[in-house]
């Protein structure tokens, strides 16, 4: 128990039979509960996690591979049957120093947040020695990940270290979240969608000589994807349905100004092809809109982010 809270390690596991029983003997006492999830794995990481004899260890294993997310939230279900009131999410392989978990739990214990996350990106110095290309992805990826979550103030979004009160869990529905490697970025925007707040803690990663199964050729496609279902999603539900908010009238107004005036752009060009000159009045109907509607969709974007719960 950690200041007078229920505290559940939250564990999936997949391919990390060398890895697990440090994960789960270097729990610290302040975690009550642990719950294991064997997503189906093919060596004998459920049988090294039943070994250890941890008298706080729950360990399940999945008759089909899930994915990451839904090792991640059969064992969030599981540890609120349990009891738990916040909930932490560490890595089979041995990412997450079980020494910072305080960092997570006193912005929710002390501060009222309902979710708190590793941001492994506070300083300049985590990016040495990151080829570049990884720096680009992960701003890039951050930057849409904002974008698409409202969650305007968070970064690094693939970080999985992280704590979310039971009261929150229980608020969320488990089946419309991603399973798979998009479950980190789709969990931020259902969060979004109920209004929690979270906060970003700086926490290093822990390296190891563990090795990654993500294709990164089949899970860009499907975040970006995901980002954009989940952003129309998210201002449909926040700000049309609930309250049609000022945000969704000028992103959307803003939009379609935009979108005509591409179009219409478009059709001028391939009209005035040759010695044709457009006209003052058609180059007015074509950048006039576009002005407009910019200046609308930027005019959103800076609502959406002062409406950002943090």
């Amino acid at each position: 128990m950690y200041k007078g809270k229920r505290i559940a390690a939250v564990v999936p596991a997949y391919k990390v039979q060398d890895h697990i029983a440090r994960v789960i003997t270097t729990m610290p006492d302040t975690v009550d509960i642990i719950v294991v999830v064997d997503d189906c794995s093919p060596d004998e990481t459920y049988q090294r996690a039943v070994e250890t004899n941890d008298p706080r260890l729950t360990v399940i294993r999945l008759e089909e591979n899930q994915g990451v997310g839904g090792a991640i939230m059969t064992a969030h279900a599981s540890a609120m049957e349990q009891g738990s009131d916040i909930n932490v999410v560490f890595a089979g392989d041995g990412q997450m120093d079980p020494a910072y978990l305080p960092t997570l739990l006193d912005p929710i214990i002390e501060d009222g947040y309902g979710f708190t996350k590793a941001n492994r990106f506070y300083s300049s110095s985590s990016f040495s020695g990151m080829p570049k290309y990884r720096v680009l992805g992960n701003v890039v990826l951050s930057f849409m990940n904002k974008m698409a979550s409202g969650y305007w103030h968070l970064f690094d979004p693939q970080n999985g270290y992280t704590a979310t009160t039971t009261d929150v869990l229980r608020r969320l529905d488990f089946d419309r979240i991603a399973k798979r490697y998009e479950f980190e970025n789709d969990f931020l925007m259902q969060l979004n969608i109920l209004n929690v707040r979270a906060k970003d803690v700086p926490i290093p990663a822990v390296y190891g000589n563990e090795t990654s199964t993500i294709q990164l050729s089949k899970v860009i496609p499907a975040l970006l994807r995901l980002m954009t279902k989940g952003f129309v999603r998210r201002i449909m539900l926040k700000y049309v349905i609930g309250t049609f908010s000022p945000i969704a009238l000028f992103l959307f107004s803003g939009t379609l100004l935009l979108l005509w005036s591409f179009l219409f752009g478009i059709w001028v060009m391939f009209q005035t092809i040759g010695d044709s000159v457009a006209s003052t009045g058609t180059v007015l109907l074509c950048v006039a809109p576009f002005l407009v509607g910019f200046q609308l969709v930027l005019t959103a974007f800076q609502l959406d982010i002062a409406a950002s719960p943090d």
